[in-house]
């Protein structure tokens, strides 16, 4: 990268946050003595398969086709709970995100999110540390879709050789590259934080 980013857009859970949901959907398969792979899958089918992430299906819809996959004794809300229960913050990902606007780049949380995920700002207050939101069931579309990279870059007024995007899923940073974005992948907090110390050290560039 032969300049530093003019915006940075990162990820929400396994990020930003603790993955909640994969922790959840694993303790889930952990009580029911039901396979944990099995489970995860069930999970990404049923959510997107009623539409959930993108907003064009309703939480009773996602339960149904989830119960539909696998059987569980647990109520919904109790799910529901143990799940956002498990989304805990990283201070140090945020103390970032506060860094690198005081700089003046332009942060966005830019996650495949249901609308969990006002009850979680409502509990811990994050959303107001971007510069902008982007995320799945508001927009009507996720990052299963290359285009939303487009539209994203768009909205922030930056080239996409301008944009990082600090992501946990390998397939979102192929999707982000192949539209022309920088795109790393996240593997901890220690690793992201060295990798963008250049744009606090005053070096004019940082590796890709």
């Amino acid at each position: 990268m032969p300049e530093p980013p003019r915006a940075v857009l990162f990820d929400f859970g396994g990020v930003i946050a603790e993955e909640g949901f994969h922790q959840g959907l694993r303790a889930l398969a952990a009580r029911n003595g039901l396979d944990e792979t099995r489970v995860l899958q069930a999970c990404h089918d049923a959510i997107y398969g009623s539409g959930f992430i993108i907003g064009r299906g309703g939480e009773a819809d996602f339960w149904r086709a989830l119960r539909a996959h696998i059987s569980f004794r647990e109520s919904d809300d109790e799910v529901r709970a143990d799940v956002l229960a498990r989304f805990r913050l990283r201070p140090h990902m945020l103390q970032l995100v506060h860094d690198l606007r005081a700089r003046n780049i332009r942060c966005a949380l830019l996650s495949d999110q249901i609308d969990w995920l006002d009850r979680l700002d409502a509990r811990d207050h994050f959303f107001r540390e971007f510069d902008r939101l982007y995320i799945s069931y508001r927009l009507g579309k996720g990052k299963a879709d290359a285009s939303l990279f487009d539209d994203v870059v768009a909205d922030l007024g930056v080239h996409p050789r301008e944009a990082l995007l600090v992501d946990d899923n390998a397939g979102n940073i192929e999707r982000a590259v192949s539209r022309g974005l920088i795109a790393w992948l996240f593997t901890d907090e220690d690793a992201c934080l060295a990798r963008l110390a250049p744009l606090f050290s005053g070096q004019r560039e940082i590796s890709v």
